[in-house]
């Protein structure tokens, strides 16, 4: 159980530092068997306070983090295995926290970073009993802070570079009594200006926690947050518009009429309420029941400014005379696109475990019911670039003007049985397990001229799992396992149509509904001491291979999440990482990984033209991924230093485009005092990221077929001559130089 106020080796923090994790809290001890790694309070407190889960693991092998933002809130992606995040099942204390249709985590939502205890990330499969379906990629799984049993508090105040600041405050209650129940509760504030381009970001947070513990281990958690997030989007280039502009390719400062690429018109909203219940009951000796509860509530609105006709536009497929309000013979209007997204998600996990001698055996059901509303709507802007609360309306007909107004229904059933052996003194431990997952989903689109009622999706999932570990001595360990796993389709567009008033037909149409399955096998090696090895050999053979890639609505400023089914895929590679127990006050700590991920078919780019891409490099797959940390801390004085290095990285199926290779680099510098009138264990820390200010394309937004001319299979040339064009992808453009001071104590 963590505390929040910890004295170890003469070590006296206030924010649960105790520097007994190898590789300055970057190498915690790990059994499973499979690839693990993970990070503890020892390296999550001497990060920027602002840094959030994806940004938090930018250095354990095999994960790829690509910044936009170098406070670490927003824009961010990250990718493993070369498997993106919407392939990496998020949990939150046993919760599954990310959008539950199109699987993004909006890791700053979840929790802040003073209360973050721990982060492990499984870089190959999920957990047997975890709620997941959309985990091909790995799992990623994240535990709060424990309320503390004394009364008292933690404060945290920083500011920096681009007006950044936060401001954060817990109380803890102690133990209430002879109740058994502790808990805290904290409230943040945190806000900054753009590093490039106008606007910024707000952000208002809640999180508690409260525990009530008796007898054997029986406890119920009672965990809430709440986010209310509001930020500038970030405009994304192509290969072209980066080589020309650069950093400087942004939304514009200033409105003049008519534009819809002024900042004002594009924001983000991230909003969501959060309240899971973890409880564990001994029930007799041999038996164990654990059940969460939880419920998720997400809801936007997403902006972004359009010009759309005053007469003759389209809603759905009919087309409109006017707009009411709105005078005739103008042409078009700029108007705020709203897109106020709205989803719902309620689930129950439960597993009962029973152990005789040496053998465990597990069963469990989960079941989770989702619903997600969108009703875009569009409102007038006015000459000073605000715009109306009251979204326009067809004239025609009086019904508000619409691109979609979805309502969509899912249901998941999963049940699973597993059992684990061990033998030979507990040395050997065998385990095997099936899982049965069920997901079901309905859905309509209201617009004139759309199909009303989505094509159903219906999946039905066998998904079994092996695995066998050795303990050679008490600190060696190898293992192996055989692993399955599947994603139904991303995003509700998956589904529906989407439809625009400058088009007479559909911008988006449904994409595959083919479930993506993937079968995985590893072997790895594990030592623990005084020094610290992890190093594993992996394969991974996925079917219906899902490229998620965020693209514009043509025409438009209207991100939306759109699914390319390139058919198999193969992944294999090799990752290590090595890490010290704190000698002499230091710990280094070294990751890598080789990573060789191919497409196993030709791609089916349309009208009868398939594109040569079996054998090519896959997109957002580098070859080379490492990592090296070094942290010294003597009780006083501490610091921290982290280098990464990403390899080159196609964004085209046919590999003729790609972000080059980059190197980014982050230093933390702190002082403690043991105590200072009040406050507890004070400390002042100064975080630089990116300290070379490497300007760079972290990643791509979207992905496409081929950015230049190029032969099909049949030998036609595809991309020029009217056959079919050409499409650049877009880029996320990294995050520069920013730095933060941070001034905490505990009370």
């Amino acid at each position: 159980m963590e505390q929040i106020h910890v004295t170890s080796h003469g070590i006296t923090t206030s924010n649960g530092v105790n520097n007994l994790t190898p590789g300055g809290g970057l190498m915690p001890h790990q059994t499973a068997a499979r690839s693990q790694s993970g990070i503890t309070r020892d390296f999550i407190a001497k990060q920027a306070p602002t840094a959030n889960i994806s940004s938090l693991v930018a250095e354990l092998p095999g994960v790829n983090y690509s910044s936009q933002d170098p406070f670490g809130l927003t824009g961010n992606n990250m990718t493993m295995r070369g498997m993106t995040q919407a392939q990496i099942g998020y949990l939150f204390e046993g919760a599954p926290m990310a959008d539950p249709i199109n699987y993004q985590p909006y890791t700053s939502m979840m929790v802040d970073s003073e209360n973050l205890g721990s982060v492990t990330v499984s870089q190959g499969s999920p957990d047997m009993d975890a709620p997941l379906y959309n985990a091909v990629g790995g799992q990623i799984s994240a535990q709060e802070i424990n309320p503390s049993h004394r009364q008292g508090g933690f404060v945290d105040l920083a500011g920096g570079t681009h007006s950044a600041n936060k401001e954060f405050i817990r109380y803890e209650t102690g133990d209430i009594g002879n109740t058994g129940i502790r808990g805290f509760v904290s409230f943040s504030h945190t806000s900054y200006n753009n590093w490039r381009g106008p606007g910024g970001l707000f952000r208002y947070h809640i999180d508690s926690k409260f525990v009530k513990e008796w007898g054997d281990g029986n406890s119920v958690s009672a965990i809430f947050s709440y986010n209310r997030q509001q930020q500038t989007s970030w405009r994304s280039p192509t290969m072209a518009q980066w080589k020309q502009y650069g950093d400087s390719f942004n939304y514009h400062g200033d409105f003049t009429q008519n534009d819809p690429l002024f900042y004002g018109l594009n924001i983000t909203n991230l909003n969501a309420q959060t309240i899971i219940l973890p409880s564990h009951f001994t029930l007799t000796k041999n038996l164990k029941l654990h059940v969460t509860p939880y419920y998720e509530h997400q809801f936007g609105p997403s902006n972004g400014g359009e010009s759309i006709p005053t007469t003759g536009g389209y809603m759905g497929t009919q087309q409109y005379s006017g707009l009411v309000g709105v005078p005739t013979g103008t042409g078009s209007i700029l108007t705020e696109g709203i897109d106020p997204w709205d989803q719902k998600s309620a689930s129950i996990n439960t597993s009962l475990d029973w152990t005789m001698g040496h053998n465990k055996l597990s069963i469990g059901y989960w079941y989770n019911y989702t619903t997600h509303q969108e009703l875009s709507t569009f409102n007038e802007v006015y000459a000073n670039g605000s715009y109306s609360n009251s979204p326009l309306r067809v004239a025609d007909t009086g019904r508000i003007l619409t691109g979609y107004d979805l309502n969509f229904k899912q249901q998941v059933n999963t049940l699973f049985i597993a059992d684990t052996l061990k033998l030979l003194h507990d040395r050997l431990t065998l385990s095997a397990g099936f899982r049965a997952a069920m997901v079901s989903r309905t859905g309509t689109n209201n617009v004139p001229g759309a199909d009303p009622y989505y094509k159903a999706g219906n999946y039905f999932e066998p998904l079994p799992q092996f695995s066998a570990s050795f303990k050679i001595t008490p600190h060696d360990q190898i293992y192996i396992n055989g692993t399955t796993a599947f994603r139904a389709p991303a995003s509700v567009e998956a589904y529906s149509q989407i439809f625009d008033p400058n088009s007479s037909h559909a911008v988006e149409q449904p994409g595959s509904l083919k479930p993506e399955y993937s079968i995985g096998e590893e072997i790895g090696f594990r030592h623990s001491g005084f020094y610290n090895v992890a190093f594993s050999l992996f394969n991974l053979n996925m079917t219906n291979h899902q490229v998620t890639s965020m693209n514009y609505i043509p025409g438009t400023n209207q991100l939306i999440s759109e699914p390319i089914n390139i058919g198999g895929q193969t992944s294999r590679g090799a990752q290590i990482e090595f890490g010290l127990r704190r000698w002499h006050h230091i710990s280094p700590y070294l990751s890598g990984q080789y990573l060789h991920a191919t497409m196993d078919n030709n791609f089916n780019a349309g009208g009868g033209n398939y594109l040569p891409t079996a054998g090519k490099v896959a997109v957002e797959s580098p070859r080379f991924t490492g990592a090296i940390g070094l942290n010294y801390d003597d009780g006083r004085f501490f610091g921290n230093f982290a280098l990464r290095y990403v390899d080159s990285q196609y964004t085209t199926f046919m590999d003729d485009q790609k972000i080059p290779s980059y190197i980014t680099s982050d230093i933390a510098l702190g002082y403690r005092l043991k105590k200072l009138g009040p406050a507890k264990a004070p400390q002042i820390q100064l975080n630089i990221m990116n300290i070379g200010d490497n300007h760079y394309l972290s990643g791509g937004s979207s992905f496409t077929t081929n950015a230049h001319a190029t032969h099909t299979v049949a030998g036609n040339l595809y991309g020029s001559n009217g056959v079919a064009k050409t499409s650049s992808p877009v880029y996320l453009v990294g995050g520069a130089f920013a730095a933060m001071v941070s001034i905490s104590a505990g009370f």
